[in-house]
């Protein structure tokens, strides 16, 4: 009678076993919303599909990967480096200031892109504005105050002019860059700092175009692992990125593919913020009129 039952039992933990080995494994993705959070959602969702599917194909078990949206960069950012989201799609200013409160933290893979040229200085189309030097005593529109492009590369391009806080008539943190362009449209601030990507989607549907009064480089953004993360599952979502290869995933991201990069790939970026500090924001003006944010999605949607 012992023998049967210590089969029934070693046959118990098997199936509890292979039960366990099948549970999908979740991963929280993080982003922040750079535009309408219900906008920034659908923007991702193909892609996380597209990583899960390979990520459970690298663990050998199902995977999802649970979308959470919020507000600011900081709240993102915060949330990150606490371990409370286990990976992350940052801009290059993010993974630097990231870094800087965590060193333990790791980059998975970069979106393959071309960054030349992609952050943008710009102002309505009809304005007689020429070159950086023109926006003496103008009003200035910057995205969020953690933005790479929005806040430290726009305030380097504007250090190395000559132009500094002070020699703005005003100027502003307005959060997004679709918020921005809409300002800037509107002609509440003369000229603002935009993503090119930002700055092709709305000027193609835009009543009052803008117009690039001049450009300036980037790099390409990463996605990073927390600290702490099980070093067998950071190498299963690298792997997975790398593999990536959904029309409707990498169109969604407007990118070709990820790419493996490093820590120092982001020195450039170090350097425009070290050169934004010679811009020496002010006390902030009050912002223009906003319209209201569409609710985030909620975690785990």
């Amino acid at each position: 009678m012992c023998r049967p039952l210590a089969t029934l039992i070693l046959a118990g933990l098997t199936i509890a076993s292979v039960a366990d080995a099948q549970a999908p494994l979740h991963v929280s993705f993080g982003i922040y919303s750079f535009k309408r959070p219900v906008d920034v959602y659908k923007q991702f969702r193909p892609a996380t599909d597209a990583l899960a599917e390979k990520l459970s194909i690298y663990l050998g078990k199902p995977a999802t990967i649970d979308i959470i949206v919020t507000k600011t960069y900081e709240e993102c950012l915060e949330d990150f480096v606490e371990g409370k989201i286990d990976i992350v799609r940052f801009g290059p200013a993010s993974y630097v200031l990231a870094k800087q409160s965590e060193p333990r933290i790791q980059i998975l893979a970069a979106e393959r892109e071309d960054a030349r040229g992609a952050g943008l200085i710009v102002v309505r189309d009809d304005s007689p504005y020429r070159k950086l030097s023109d926006l003496v005593g103008k009003r200035f529109a910057f995205g969020d105050e953690q933005s790479t492009i929005g806040r430290y590369l726009s305030q380097a391009e504007l250090a190395k002019a000559g132009i500094t806080a002070k020699d703005l008539a005003a100027h502003s943190f307005l959060e997004r860059h679709d918020i921005v362009f809409k300002v800037v449209e509107l002609g509440d601030y003369d000229a603002g700092a935009l993503h090119v990507g930002t700055f092709k989607d709305l000027n193609a549907k835009a009543s009052d175009k803008l117009r690039v009064l001049h450009s300036f480089d980037n790099v390409a953004k990463p996605w990073l692992a927390r600290a702490e993360l099980e070093p067998h599952l950071v190498d299963a979502l690298r792997k997975a990125l790398l593999a990536v290869d959904d029309a409707k995933a990498l169109k969604a991201l407007k990118v070709p593919g990820f790419e493996l990069a490093s820590d120092s790939d982001y020195d450039l970026v170090r350097e425009g913020m070290k050169l934004s500090e010679q811009f020496k924001p002010t006390v902030k003006a009050e912002p223009a009129p906003q319209p209201e944010p569409s609710p985030a999605p909620g975690k785990g949607r």
